[in-house]
């Protein structure tokens, strides 16, 4: 059936084409879990892996050590999977690369999504707790806060790095740190920097082919370090921000050269001197066309404006963009204000581009509420530093078994329990 568009609506490009660039095989567990695991030094953890991530895939409620063990093995096992998960000092590092490395295979990634995780907890001796705001549930609670970036695209998403965000009384606490069994280095910092720490390693060490990241900066005031920071390593970005971010604004819309205003006021700006561009885009969550206006103009941050002195002086070291950044706003029909903002420094992408490609962020969302209900994201008792970061990386192998396998059998996982035989575990 074709679709025809009203006159003067620009339609974004559907892609209904599959989202893999290999044919997708049958997906066997055990040689998954052997590639993965391939790089732990003994034969005993690469075991211990395979147990944890059938429980993760195939134990139904809660995945604690106890019930992983009785239904994996069919027997009590909770010492030996706590030694592996809290003590053995196997490397996550290796084992992200490699998942990474699969699925970028077997599918067609379109961006790199940055997404805020939250912990709750009830006590306060887990490592990085406290009583924080989480921007993403718009209020304080007692939890650890976690950043997950996520290889996403049509398939969904699947975590593929993780940075575990320390509050500041982690730093002064000593007793906590060596409770938590904390490394020395790991001190609180800001968030943009545990954002690029992450692409740097998926750049540099996993050599991932580069692509547009995609992140939720509402809840932060100050954006320019994270997009000087990913316009540094060439880095394509799509960054919701919020419509009170400080930025410079033109001449005729201030009182002088550069004047001070929020996103808000750019944007009501910038429609009185340019269109709105009406577009229809293919919504990936109902492929259902949805109808927009889309508005882009130039963005200069306030604390990158040219003259020094006073509230818009340039931040130290600050350097001008390799690429135009530009303000695109959602403005739905009959809005006196855009429903969302993004900076971005995309230029050769069609203004019909920018709404499907952010939508990937709610794709990426759905697919971290699966890991928590379906993949015992959540179900981590221990409270080591170590620990907190075999568990989330075993969580997302066991996801990215279930999505390479999905496609094939087109239903959810089965996994069977393992077959005792000599030697086993």
């Amino acid at each position: 059936m074709t679709t025809t568009m009203p006159p003067g609506i620009l339609a974004a490009e559907p892609d209904f084409g599959p989202p893999y660039e290999v044919p997708v095989e049958p997906v066997d567990l055990s040689a998954y879990c052997q590639d993965l695991f391939g790089t732990l030094s003994r034969s005993d953890q690469r075991r211990w892996g395979e147990v944890y991530v059938r429980g993760l895939l195939g134990v139904p409620g809660r995945k604690t050590p106890a019930r992983i063990s009785e239904q994996v093995l069919g027997r009590r096992a909770v010492q030996q999977i706590q030694q592996f998960v809290n003590q053995s000092p196997w490397p996550c590092g290796p084992v992200r690369r490699r998942l990474a490395g699969q699925l970028s295979r077997a599918f067609r990634s379109e961006a790199w999504c940055v997404d805020e995780v939250v912990f709750a907890k009830n006590g306060d001796r887990s490592v990085g707790v406290a009583r924080q705001y989480a921007p993403s549930l718009e209020r304080t609670v007692n939890c650890q806060l976690a950043l997950a970036t996520s290889l996403v695209g049509r398939h969904g998403g699947v975590p593929v790095s993780w940075r575990l965000m320390l509050p500041a009384r982690w730093d002064r606490d000593e007793r906590l740190r060596t409770q938590a069994h904390l490394p020395p280095q790991e001190r609180s910092r800001p968030r943009w920097r545990y954002i690029l720490e992450a692409v740097d390693e998926m750049l540099e060490e996993w050599y991932l082919e580069p692509l547009p990241v995609l992140v939720d900066w509402r809840g932060e005031a100050d954006v320019a370090p994270l997009l000087r920071g990913l316009e540094a390593r060439g880095l394509a970005y799509l960054v919701e921000a919020s419509p009170s971010t400080a930025v410079t604004l033109p001449r005729p819309c201030a009182g002088s050269p550069y004047g001070s205003g929020t996103l808000t006021e750019l944007a009501v700006h910038a429609v009185q001197h340019r269109k709105r561009m009406p577009i229809a885009w293919q919504d990936r969550t109902t492929a259902r066309m949805r109808q927009s206006q889309v508005l882009s103009a130039p963005a200069l941050l306030l604390t990158e404006a040219p003259h020094g002195g006073g509230a818009g002086a340039r931040s130290a070291g600050a350097q001008p963009p390799q690429r135009p950044r530009h303000l695109v706003t959602d403005w739905p029909y009959g809005r006196p204000t855009p429903r969302t903002y993004w900076l971005t420094n995309l230029p050769g992408r069609r203004l019909s581009d920018v709404l499907p490609l952010a939508q990937l962020r709610t794709l990426s969302g759905e697919s971290l509420g699966r890991l928590q209900q379906d993949f015992g994201l959540a179900d981590f008792e221990g409270r080591s530093f170590r620990g907190w970061h075999h568990h989330v990386t075993l969580a997302s192998v066991a996801m990215g078994y279930d999505t390479l396998s999905r496609p094939y059998r087109g239903q959810p996982t089965a996994v069977k329990s393992m077959s005792p035989r000599p030697g086993t575990p």
